[in-house]
């Protein structure tokens, strides 16, 4: 087996830098939503309302948000146990199902967004240059490519 090639003292902290800022801004973005709905439902809202018809077949959702099945499973049982979203089946394939959002999602969705943006705006954007901004949608952008490469033999 070959040697790992460890990172260097620069990849390693910039890794531990940017994994800090993924977890911290992820959890201060959370709980700027309060109790009304999680980081997570804003995501799966934010998806679904942004489709023509406020819908997305589950499959599509997982592969938006990065979730295994399962966790798009659960997250949506807990969804619609609020009254977020409701579980359709598919009319144009009988094994496959739709996420809907809901009146009372689509008010959650509406509701949060204003602060939420404002956060966002406040904790990243504002802090960056257009350069900067560009420089990380382009390596954001390498770095998802890497992801759904289905010859990465890392990927599953």
């Amino acid at each position: 087996m070959a040697e790992p090639r460890w990172l260097t003292d620069e990849e390693a902290q910039a890794w531990r830098r940017f994994t800090t800022m993924r977890f911290q801004l992820d959890a201060r973005l959370d709980r700027q939503l309060g109790n009304t709905i999680s980081i997570q439902d804003y995501g799966v809202l934010a998806s679904l309302s942004e489709e023509p018809n406020k819908s997305m077949r589950t499959s599509e959702l997982g592969e938006r948000l990065g979730w295994e099945t399962s966790r798009v499973s659960h997250q949506l049982t807990r969804m619609a146990k609020r009254g977020l979203v409701e579980r359709r089946r598919c009319p144009n394939d009988g094994r496959g199902s739709l996420a809907v959002v809901t009146d009372a999602g689509q008010a959650a969705i509406e509701a949060a967004a204003p602060d939420h943006v404002a956060s966002v705006r406040h904790l990243f954007i504002d802090l960056l240059t257009p350069e900067e901004l560009r420089m990380i949608s382009a390596v954001s952008q390498k770095v998802l490519g890497r992801l759904h490469d289905p010859a990465d033999p890392t990927g599953s």
